[in-house]
């Protein structure tokens, strides 16, 4: 039996792979594909908030650099009367009077260096963020409201740069080539769709070893009472250092793949809702159990646009909603209330006597029960 629950995931994760491109539209597929690249970042969120206790609000910028960095490379290699102006850069320079590319552009060329640049830009603009909020010891809600000042920070600067990357327009994907086929076409959106499916067990692999052992047990020290572990001798800036820059390095693998499926990456991608979202669907799949968050992920964006098709203006409402029955009666999320108890756990959160395991009898006796 314990073997079998193991397997579930894996189980599921082979559904995905050969039998939903069978069975659903090329839009539902290419739906689901962004959902599953969106449960790459909320891995990074639970390895850093779950199990770290650093509630950042901020993975939205490197979540659009990743995004940055595949378009960038799709508007240089791609030759046509679509993304290719007359001076042979990218059309949208021709906009803003712009004869020669910009320095930082000229590496995207590159297709080696950019699946580096994905994830190396964003871990290490992680990593020098991280390092000097925890060398400051900045915590709690402190660290919460600094990555979202800097969210903003990046996003105006973002949104300000007409000449260098399209300012609010953003850089539009869906019309490049990459290996001889039109990105935005359904054959390259099913090829996306597997790529997707396979980097995210990765991302899983490598946050369950970054959890396991005694980096593990460091990073849950940090998160339940930081002093005693500085106490003992251990610095946990190394430590959140470390698992800042994973989980930038992971949402920027992140948004590449989001981008290459939607077609399109802009500065909204590091507006303030997107960010908070990524809080919610940890929240509302489990946080520290590194499963819950891919559930979280998946089900709150597949329910969004089922909402959003039928009800346009009422999501906000549902996601609000769904977040205050998620921490009120399912404070472990959704894969924590499964693995916990189920049903028996919300009919205590309505003040229903939950039997004890280790001693069902005392349940029934009426001196104890009129004691407590």
């Amino acid at each position: 039996m314990k073997l079998f629950k193991k397997l579930i995931p894996w189980l599921l994760l082979a559904f995905a792979f050969f039998v939903l491109p069978a069975i659903l539209s090329q839009f539902r597929l290419n739906l689901f594909g962004r959902y599953f690249s969106l449960a790459i970042v909320a891995l990074g969120i639970d390895l850093i908030w779950g199990y770290t206790g650093l509630l950042s609000l901020g993975q939205g910028i490197f979540f659009a650099l990743g995004g940055y960095a595949i378009g960038m490379h799709l508007l240089l290699v791609t030759q046509n009367d679509f993304t290719t102006g007359a001076n042979g850069l990218p059309k949208f320079f021709e906009n803003y009077g712009v004869d020669n590319l910009p320095f930082f552009w000229q590496p995207f060329w590159s297709f080696p260096w950019t699946l580096i640049a994905i994830w190396l830009i964003p871990a290490i603009v992680a990593g020098l963020v991280g390092y000097l909020i925890f060398r400051n010891r900045i915590k709690g809600v402190y660290f919460s409201i600094i990555t979202q000042a800097s969210l903003m920070v990046f996003y105006h600067f973002f949104n300000g740069q007409q000449k260098l990357v399209n300012g609010t327009n953003g850089l539009k994907t869906s019309t490049t080539e990459i290996f001889g086929m039109v990105v935005g076409s359904d054959d390259a959106q099913i090829v996306f769709y597997r790529i997707t499916l396979i980097l995210l067990p990765f991302a899983y692999l490598l946050c369950k070893f970054l959890t396991s052992g005694r980096f593990g047990d460091a990073l849950i020290g940090i998160r339940d009472d930081e002093a005693r572990l500085r106490f003992t001798g251990f610095n946990p800036v190394p430590f959140k250092v470390i698992v800042y820059l994973v989980a930038g390095g992971l949402a920027g693998i992140s948004g590449a793949l989001y981008t290459i499926q939607s077609g399109i990456v802009s500065p909204q991608y590091m507006a303030i809702p997107m960010s908070i979202e990524m809080v919610i669907w940890v929240a509302v799949g489990g946080r520290g159990t590194l499963i819950g968050p891919i559930i979280g992920a998946v089900l709150v964006n597949y329910l969004r646009s089922l909402v959003s098709e039928a009800l346009p203006e009422a999501w906000l409402f549902v996601q609000g909603g769904l977040f205050i029955f998620v921490v009120v009666l399912m404070p472990d999320g959704i894969y924590g209330w499964f693995k916990n108890g189920g049903f028996m756990s919300m009919l205590a959160a309505f003040g229903l006597a939950k039997k004890s395991a280790t001693y069902p009898k005392v349940d029934m006796d009426e001196g104890y029960a009129a004691e407590s």
